[in-house]
């Protein structure tokens, strides 16, 4: 199977979960079900954002992989062109003769004087030394960007499949404020597998008796 299918995902029957696997089995998954006369809505939703993936069906099984597998190579591709315009990008770093290729990019920096004076005098120069730094920052940021992350991701699914739900926005105070067992109690009354899956997406674990 196309790599880019074989991403995690999860297909939704309106409240009820079809499928959880890759995302090409959450798309066959979802053929079948349309042609079983499914009464939908019918979503697949990506595991690592919450998001929902576009999928169009028609055509052969052979078809509607491909097809969803371009969609997904060109998604990848845009996310990584916006990333680079956000960054400032400006093209690779030229290379001079002899000069070994060392998978670095040229990118637009703007700092005062003094902050250029104190990395010129770092061991290695201003490129080292900026590398260096947004290593350290990476390092120290890595908990705090994977719960984001993960309140993000739950917040985008429950918007859209439980958004009417009694309960949404206390549980939505609970998410962002961490408190799983808040969260818990909020959606204890939601369909047991959309429970589940903002449990899983949430807090990387499924609700108390959900399954």
């Amino acid at each position: 199977m196309n790599e880019v299918l074989l991403k995690p995902a999860t297909a939704f029957d309106g409240h009820c979960r079809i499928a959880a696997g890759t995302v090409g089995e959450a798309a066959l998954a979802v053929r079948k079900a349309l042609e079983a006369g499914a009464n939908g809505p019918i979503h697949i939703y990506d595991d690592a954002t919450g998001g929902v993936i576009d999928f169009d069906p028609q055509g052969s099984e052979d078809d509607a992989l491909d097809r969803l597998a371009r969609q997904l190579r060109a998604a990848r591709r845009e996310e990584g062109s916006d990333g680079d315009l956000a960054a400032g990008a400006s093209g690779e770093e030229p290379r001079g003769r002899g000069r070994p290729k060392l998978g670095v990019v040229a990118r637009e920096v703007t700092l005062l004087p003094r902050h250029w004076a104190w990395l010129n005098g770092q061991p290695g120069g201003a490129s080292v030394a900026l590398r260096r730094l947004v290593e350290e920052a990476r390092r120290a940021s890595v908990e705090k960007d994977r719960v984001r992350a993960a309140q993000e991701a739950a917040y985008r699914f429950t918007s859209a499949m439980a958004g009417d739900l009694a309960g949404f926005e206390e549980a939505m105070r609970a998410l962002f404020g961490r408190d799983r067992r808040r969260f818990t109690e909020c959606i204890a009354e939601w369909p047991g597998d959309v429970r589940e899956y903002a449990m899983r997406l949430g807090f990387g674990e499924a609700a108390e008796g959900a399954l």
